[in-house]
């Protein structure tokens, strides 16, 4: 029987990476305490099924040491105030699979003939946070008198969604890896990144968030477009990053989604905050929480009350999201994950033999042909 001298501590290495406690990866392996001991060594079977339970590549284990591991993009996140910890496999693997969905769709877009988006890199972190902001709310339409007619500030989220995927951009919402409803994003390691490209540029959000977090991170992730960087954020709406380029991108977040100027007009800092934060909600159709960045941004509101509020509203939020059970239209769910843009595209392409269906499966996360062809139904496609 083969056996792989595997170093002790790459096993104690992919344990800890994959967010496995000690007594959880016992519980699978019941000799991992002897293996890492030195005692014993796993057999080549039981090293590739400790590969997949930990979502490591097993190359890793022939190394002498653990490797270090970087995200492929610029990282921005500034978690607590500290350095972000080694990235997790379900980081990576989101990454690098949006990474893949992208490649594809820049060779899509230039077999067709697509133009490059003109908007894409037309910023500095030097230009004006208004004018910028104007200007993303002009090319993908999201002016307020266009909010008015939507009854929530969570069919204004989607609405911008779909306004984003309208002019060229592919956004990909989802809380798990690929469609791995048992590898769950965690919103503590990061909350969505942009992959900047003219013909092919990508946001991704953290799905695992509120619904009111994923707003702003939307438009934090499209400010970065417009500089043409891809970029790893932890955005919030409270964020205070020692990071110039972030703390540019959230100004021009805050500004997209609620114009300062037209903000002031309808703000009554004497009112209830509480009543307040909900009527103007309504009003701008965005989220709580911008809200209240809003009313500390006009000076209404002091840093220890804003802070008081906003964690507040957060813990409402949350609660609101745990009480939410059922996993909803998996067709809907899937078209979220994977933008809508991309799903047509690629069915499209797949059924004109531009592309295999092996492929098409791969980068959709699906196994079976009726599940691509409602997938392609359900994006608009006749197939």
């Amino acid at each position: 029987m083969t056996r792989v001298a595997v170093q002790p501590r790459l096993l104690e290495w992919a344990t800890e990476r994959a967010g496995f406690t000690s007594k959880a990866i016992r519980a699978r392996f019941g000799k991992y305490q002897q293996w890492i001991a030195g005692e014993g060594y796993p057999t080549l079977n039981q090293l590739q099924e400790f590969a997949r339970a930990t979502h490591t590549a097993i190359g890793f284990f022939f190394l002498s040491e653990p490797p270090t591991l970087a995200v492929p993009i610029p990282d921005f996140r500034t978690l607590g105030g500290q350095r972000p910890a080694d990235p997790t496999p379900d980081l990576l693997d989101t990454l690098y699979l949006c990474l893949q969905r992208q490649d594809w769709y820049v060779s899509h877009a230039r077999a067709i003939g697509a133009e490059p988006l003109g908007c894409i890199a037309t910023a500095t972190t030097r230009s004006d946070v208004v004018q910028t902001a104007d200007s993303i709310r002009s090319i993908l339409h999201f002016d307020l008198s266009a909010r008015q007619h939507l009854s929530s500030w969570e069919q204004a989220l989607r609405h911008l969604i779909q306004l984003a995927d309208d002019a060229g951009i592919l956004v990909m919402v989802s809380g798990v890896v690929g469609g791995n409803n048992a590898r769950k994003l965690d919103i503590d390691e990061f909350r969505g990144f942009a992959l900047s490209d003219k013909l092919a540029p990508l946001i991704f959000i953290n799905g695992a968030d509120t619904k009111s977090a994923q707003m702003f991170t939307l438009a934090h992730e499209m400010a970065h477009l417009w500089l043409g960087q891809s970029a790893l954020s932890d955005a919030t709406v409270a964020a205070s990053s020692d990071h110039a380029i972030e703390q540019w991108c959230n100004r021009v977040a805050a500004e997209l989604l609620v114009p300062l100027q037209a903000f002031k007009r309808q703000y009554s800092p004497s009112a209830d905050a509480q009543e307040e934060m909900q009527r103007l909600a309504r009003c701008f159709k965005v989220s709580t929480l911008v809200i209240v960045r809003r009313m500390r941004d006009a000076g209404g509101l002091e840093e220890e009350r804003f802070w008081s509020l906003y964690q507040s509203e957060v813990r409402r939020l949350m609660q609101i999201m745990d009480c939410k059970t059922g996993g909803g239209d998996y067709y809907r769910t899937t078209a979220s994950r994977v933008s809508h843009r991309f799903i047509r595209a690629l069915v499209t392409s797949t059924l004109e033999g531009r592309c295999t269906f092996t492929e098409a499966f791969r980068l959709l996360g699906c196994r079976k042909m009726s599940t691509f062809n409602e997938l392609g139904h359900h994006a608009g496609v006749a197939v």
